[in-house]
């Protein structure tokens, strides 16, 4: 393990975790690697847990605020929300502890754009400093830089801005990771010149992320995987809205606005997305490249079959598997794959000038277009926005795909208000469920509404239609509600466990 901490000076500073733990303050701000599940720190989270435990068996506080790239794992997120250890979180969370804890308001939660989240730690939004950052990395190079492990996130931005620095090296990452990242700092302001990147492959920075060493005060080692969890099978739901997904690129293709090798591709988390990346493997398009934020199963699955040329993201999302063959091939795969700073992987700036195609989830979207990604009846929290409102501001082309119903048909995925918009419908473009593609580009508001209702589950476009027939009797036409009844799917549900009516 020595081998992995090259520089002397570093190599001094190894201590246990709990060790490390004793640098971290009641009311600390505390930056911690971690992108969906990847990178985040394996160890400091336990003993900081454990330090919250035993202050508060003696009545004192012990709480900080957490700020990580994006969600973390169960034994990072997960057991300092069973131990009462974060009074703030930011910028996006899905551990199920935290998430109760949250909407029991016992944990405050800052839902922000992921893109932003870095540069608002750089502007001092949260205080001139973070108190401390914690990162994992792959080894600590003779120099003392840092190479990262299997995601980037807001780690440059949280190393740049804390007083003190836990350094956790993890011997389960792969060695051969060196060389996939490539780190990029946006200068600060009023200094900053464009992002040079042309096109999606394009490396612009370092293999590694230098630091001041004088603010290193720990060096943790660490011997764990990352939380890979498992793809589920892909299902007759799943095949269906991919099946429509691909028909919608190919109506792109003749409509002239997309060719068979230049689709550039976003796609967000979870099973459906990989599903849309496992029909693509028998589709007709050829040198996808993708301009992402993680790397999942179906994009290693079409690198392998060579429809992949590249794959920008700032950090992998794999399942046990996937993860182990990354581990194992990881110098093959970093010909392919790029790991950046999210500050870099979802910028504004870039998105609009690859021209891609976004794909994102959704809880449920209205008649009109307007997309609620993050909470279940208006209040509740489930995930967060995530870096979906980057892209879907800034691609060619934004999608979001989801089944047209959840809980066993008691959720309409398709409502006639949103109970808390994300994505408003200047930005939404084409939604897609088992039922077909409503594509919205080019319509008003009340053409919209055919298009949506089309896609929503049969059992509840009589109740959309119905809601359409008392909107339309209002004076004003534009956008026709019926506020009296516009969230009645909602109330139904929290009344009655469905939004059907009984």
């Amino acid at each position: 393990m020595s081998d992995r901490i090259a520089n002397a000076m570093l190599r001094g500073k190894v201590m246990s975790a709990e060790e490390a733990a004793q640098f971290i303050d009641n009311g600390d701000k505390v930056g911690m690697s971690g992108f969906t599940g990847a990178a985040y720190p394996k160890a400091l989270p336990t003993a900081i847990a454990n330090r919250a435990k035993e202050a508060q068996a003696k009545g004192d506080s012990y709480k900080i605020d957490v700020f990580t790239g994006a969600s973390t794992a169960p034994d990072c997120d997960g057991v300092m929300a069973e131990a009462g250890a974060i009074n703030y979180r930011m910028p996006y969370q899905s551990d199920p502890t935290m998430r109760n804890a949250i909407n029991a308001g016992e944990i405050k939660y800052q839902d922000i754009h992921l893109s932003h989240s870095g540069q608002q730690v750089e502007y001092g939004f949260f205080g001139p400093n973070l108190d401390v950052a914690i990162v994992e990395v792959t080894r600590i190079t003779e120099d003392g830089h840092l190479i990262p492990s299997s995601g980037v996130g807001n780690n440059v931005d949280f190393l740049d801005s804390a007083k003190k620095i836990i350094i956790e090296v993890n011997e389960w990452q792969s060695l051969e990771l060196e060389g996939m990242a490539d780190i990029y700092r946006i200068q600060h302001l009023p200094n900053r010149t464009p992002v040079p990147i042309i096109n999606s492959g394009d490396r612009i920075g370092k293999t590694f992320i230098d630091i001041d060493l004088s603010k290193v005060v720990a060096i943790v080692e660490t011997n764990t995987p990352d939380r890979n969890a498992p793809f589920k099978p892909v299902d007759e739901t799943s095949q269906k809205i991919a099946g429509h997904f691909i028909s919608f690129l190919e109506g792109e293709v003749a409509g002239g606005r997309l060719t068979y090798d230049n689709y550039i591709m976003q796609s967000g988390v979870g099973n459906v997305p990989n599903a849309v990346m496992a029909g693509l493997l028998d589709s007709k398009f050829e040198k996808i490249e993708a301009y992402t934020e993680v790397i999942q199963d179906g994009m290693v699955d079409l690198i392998d079959a060579g429809k992949m040329t590249v794959a920008s993201a700032t950090s992998f999302s794999l399942s046990p598997e996937y993860a182990e063959k990354m581990n194992q091939e990881a110098k093959r795969y970093r010909e392919s794959i790029i790991l950046r700073p999210q500050q870099v992987s979802n910028h504004p700036e870039v998105i609009r000038r690859v021209g891609l195609i976004s794909s994102n989830g959704m809880i449920e979207a209205d008649i009109y277009g307007n997309i609620n990604s993050t909470h279940v009846a208006g209040s509740r929290i489930m995930n967060g926005i995530g870096g979906s409102g980057d892209f879907t501001r800034n691609a060619r082309v934004s999608t979001f795909i989801s089944p047209s119903d959840a809980k066993g048909g008691d959720i309409s995925a398709i409502v006639p208000f949103a109970s808390h918009i994300d994505h408003t419908e200047h930005d939404a473009m084409v939604i897609i469920t088992e039922y077909g593609v409503a594509d919205l580009r080019g319509l008003a508001p009340r053409d919209r509404v055919a298009k949506t209702i089309a896609v929503a589950h049969p059992d509840y476009r009589p109740l959309l239609e119905e809601y359409v027939e008392r909107a339309n009797k209002g004076r004003f036409l534009q956008t026709p509600h019926d506020l009296s009844t516009a969230f009645s799917f909602h109330e139904r549900f929290l009344a009655n466990g469905s939004m059907k009516q009984a």
